[in-house]
């Protein structure tokens, strides 16, 4: 590879990953600030959750059909539309003088998960192969460590600046990624076959919302009412009619034969429980370190102090999700999702045994960290040893849709959990059932590590020379 096609492909890794840098970190950041939101827009409770809610639905809907566009006109282009529509969404928010306002422009924002399996499809096609282990595991790294950084940044806004720089600096970093991408990432020549397939991603997206919906206030309206359980069944039946009807088209949005296939099925059943396992960590936490210092039970910090709590954790994805290729070359693919399981398993036994001690959040979590950098890097190069290049942005927005429907799952989880504490002190029984919940999802992880490859399974994605030999 020549210096120049060295450094244009160095450009196009960067641009990607200030990209989903700047969706992950925007995704929490208002995390530490909902309640300061509900009081400075005068919500309740219930609709300042919308702020998140809206942002999951938004996501879960549109990037299964924002990674199946990119596979069919071009990656580049719909990562710039998809930039420039994310600008708006927190343009929009930063303005936004009520709290209708703000959660209609947070429902814009969410178009930007799609990111995350675009920038995997960009990577697939432009880099060779040996530098895409790597340059996967960094992008990667980016989506936890943003995700993680928000809860930190969102709390140094909330404590020391109004709630619009939030999404003040969303928009510098939204409009900074537009021109990046704009001029390092590349065109690219390969783009698949087939149509869009509107029908499939109407009913996904409708069995999605129904379903995160359900889960979303399942807390508040209550497991067994009519709304939720009426909001399950329909689910249900949307994803029935959307099988039959996917099995009947050539270029379906969702490939039913490549979800049965025990590699692919279980790389999505990994995403679905880190989704939930690690947002375990993001609400116990946090909560824990800013409950008053009483009776051995919480530090009484500031919302700045709980996420710098975090921060080692935080930092420890990257070099984690950039060390998977080396791993895998080394000890077999499935070694770094097992492994990094088997870190987070370690991480939140830690927490089950002591969390009474800051030096306790911090080194336990740096752990979790760790291991959360090894499975979130592992996944996209699981995918992209799984199914063909036409198919690489598309996969990776299912497995994206699994973990956010894990996050769903998770967030509702310990909000149960919470909740059945009562409206009192929470004791510190309450955190340590978070932790054993993290704990059982990483040993379901480690199982399911053994099965997401095949035992013939490529040392390598296709070079691009291949790819064009192919054709």
């Amino acid at each position: 590879m020549g210096t120049a096609e060295g450094r244009g492909a160095t450009r196009t890794l960067v641009a990607l990953v200030v990209a989903v840098f700047g969706y992950a970190l925007m995704q929490t950041v208002v995390v530490p600030a909902l309640k300061l939101l509900e009081v400075r827009l005068h919500a309740t409770p219930t609709t300042a959750a919308w702020i998140l809610t809206a942002f999951l639905l938004s996501s879960a809907v549109l990037t299964p059909l924002l990674g199946r566009l990119g596979d069919l006109f071009g990656r580049r282009r719909v990562t710039l539309a998809v930039l420039a529509v994310y600008a708006v969404g927190m343009a929009g928010a930063a303005a936004a003088q009520n709290i209708g306002q703000l959660i209609a422009a947070r429902a814009v924002q969410g178009a930007a998960l799609a990111l995350v399996p675009l920038s995997m499809a960009i990577l697939r096609e432009a880099l060779p192969a040996n530098r895409l282990p790597f340059a996967m595991g960094l992008v990667s790294g980016a989506v936890g460590a943003g995700g993680g950084a928000g809860l930190v940044v969102g709390g140094l806004l909330a404590d020391h600046l109004s709630w619009r720089y939030l999404f003040i600096l969303g928009t510098v970093i939204a409009l900074v990624s537009l021109l990046l991408a704009a001029l390092w990432v590349p065109v690219g020549g390969y783009v698949a076959a087939g149509r869009a397939d509107y029908p499939g991603a109407v009913l996904l997206g409708g069995g999605l919302v129904a379903l995160l919906l359900a889960l979303a206030k399942g807390p508040s309206w209550g497991w067994s009412s009519p709304r939720v359980l009426g909001l399950f069944a329909l689910g249900a039946v949307l994803f029935a009619v959307l099988a039959g009807v996917e099995r009947a088209r050539n270029d379906a949005l969702l490939d039913v034969g490549e979800l049965s296939d025990r590699p692919m099925a279980m790389t999505h059943a990994a995403a679905f429980l880190f989704g939930a396992g690690s947002y375990f960590f993001y609400l116990a936490l946090p909560l824990y370190a800013q409950l008053p210092a009483v009776g051995g039970v919480g530090f009484g910090s500031t919302i700045t102090v709980a996420g710098l709590l975090m921060l080692p954790g935080m930092l420890a994805v990257v070099p984690a999700s950039m060390a998977v290729g080396r791993i895998a070359r080394v000890l077999g693919p499935r070694w770094p999702l097992t492994g990094g399981w088997a870190l987070f398993g370690v991480g939140s036994v830690l927490f089950v045994l002591a969390h009474d001690q800051m030096w306790q959040h911090a080194v336990f979590y740096t752990i979790v960290g760790a291991g959360t950098g090894l499975v979130i890097g592992s996944l996209p190069k699981l995918i992209a040893d799984i199914v063909p290049l036409a198919r690489t942005g598309t996969a990776n927005g299912i497995n994206n849709i699994a973990r956010t429907v894990g996050s769903a799952v998770g967030t509702a989880l310990a909000a149960a959990v919470i909740a059945s504490a009562g409206t009192g002190r929470l004791p510190d029984s309450t955190f340590t059932t978070l932790f054993w919940l993290a704990a059982a999802t990483a040993a379901l992880g480690i199982a399911i590590g053994f099965f997401a490859t095949r035992r013939d399974a490529p040392a390598a994605t296709p070079t691009r020379e291949e790819l064009v030999t192919s054709r």
